[in-house]
């Protein structure tokens, strides 16, 4: 009798994977309900280590694809943005960000100040002073120059770089007094006449007296106590930073260089929302001007990093007046003026407007932005002083 043929075993079909989060059934690498990814960092080491160098490596690959338009291509990048061909390049905010980075990381590291706390050609000048009647003669020029510029100051936005020429007066002092007692001491026979060694001016004055915290506290009527009492505590912490200023004044130039990207995160928003403005009746949302206000902001700083890298080869490298140092300086004032063409071209093609209402815009946010930047630079100053 024939056997009948067993049924064949029908497989156990496997439940479809589902989320370790909400639950939801999986469709791809990540939840669509919550975006929680399949793979965690849960899982052996190599697989991570392989899973970041694969993100590095596409931001490298990222980078080279948008530096490039980035720099000669104006406009072109906040274009493909707004087409919707957004992948292939670095995000907007991140690009900003690394550039801004690192191109005051690298001023950090270019940008230099002379040795022990004087400009370099002030120490030159009364090194080349013979006499304690020419020391004095030059001495006396230079701070006649530096008050006429702080008279200039007062009243625009520029005051509140004041500081800044106490300090230049103090360096200008320090180096007349430095010459006249080399002279003196190296005197012979015939003694030089004596010269009147200056005292340094205290750092803040109020109302012709140096400034106290103790008894001139900060007092603004509206403003609760202890906000005064931090701002006396910030005043009388920068006063006492302008003694160290003259010993050490590169570490002013770090702290003001730490304090200048974040301004300039600042100023990113208010830039955008300027372009707006000047753009209203184009009923364009704040987040696409905003994308060219990111674009435009880190190429600034792409064209800075590139300044500062000319910059070292002319001052290390070529003797002032040789063809290296005249190709160099050519080289720089080209950057500089590819930086205000590139804005110039990229306000056009992005808003598409006519050349006069295009320029007349451009002069005008240039101005407007101008006087932000001057404002935002000099309180970056002040923090810097205090930061120090």
């Amino acid at each position: 009798m024939q056997n009948e043929a067993e049924p064949t075993p029908v497989p156990a079909v496997e439940p479809p994977p589902r989320c370790r989060n909400c639950d939801a059934i999986l469709q791809g690498p990540h939840c669509h309900a919550c975006g929680q990814p399949v793979q965690g960092l849960m899982r052996p080491i190599g697989s991570v280590l392989g899973d970041l160098l694969d993100s590095v490596f596409d931001f490298d690959a990222r980078i080279v694809r948008t530096l490039k338009p980035l720099y000669l291509k104006p406009g072109f990048l906040s274009l493909e943005y707004f087409a919707g061909r957004q992948v292939r390049y670095v995000t907007p905010f991140r690009l900003f960000f690394f550039l801004a980075v690192l191109a005051f990381f690298v001023a950090r590291l270019t940008v230099q100040v002379g040795g022990d706390g004087r400009p370099d050609d002030v120490q030159n000048a009364f090194a080349r002073a013979t006499t304690a009647a020419a020391v004095v003669k030059l001495r006396d020029e230079q701070l006649a120059q530096l008050q006429q510029a702080q008279r200039d100051m007062t009243g625009t936005a520029g005051a509140v770089g004041a500081t800044g020429i106490r300090v230049a007066e103090h360096h200008i002092r320090d180096a007349a007094d430095a010459r006249l007692r080399a002279l003196r001491e190296g005197a012979s026979a015939t003694p030089l006449a004596e010269a009147p060694l200056e005292t340094q001016d205290p750092a803040v004055v109020v109302g012709g007296k140096p400034w106290d915290a103790k008894t001139q506290p900060i007092a603004i009527g509206w403003l609760p106590d202890f906000v005064n009492h931090w701002l006396t505590a910030q005043a009388q912490r920068g006063s006492d930073n302008v003694a160290r200023l003259e010993r050490d004044p590169g570490a002013f130039k770090d702290a003001m260089l730490s304090v200048i990207p974040t301004t300039l995160f600042v100023l990113v928003p208010v830039f955008a929302l300027l372009l707006k403005l000047a753009y209203l009746f184009q009923r364009r949302l704040y987040m696409e001007h905003l994308i060219v206000a990111l674009h435009s902001h880190a190429f600034l700083c792409l064209s800075l990093l590139l300044i500062l890298l000319a910059t070292v080869p002319a001052s290390t490298f070529a003797p002032d007046g040789s063809w290296m140092y005249i190709l160099f300086a050519w080289l720089i004032a080209f950057l500089v003026g590819w930086t205000l063409v590139y804005l110039l071209l990229t306000q056009k093609r992005v808003y598409a407007q006519g050349w006069p209402m295009t320029l007349v815009k451009f002069t005008v946010l240039g101005m407007i932005y101008s006087v932000l930047l001057g404002l935002a630079v000099s309180a970056s100053a002040l923090i810097g002083l205090v930061e120090m």
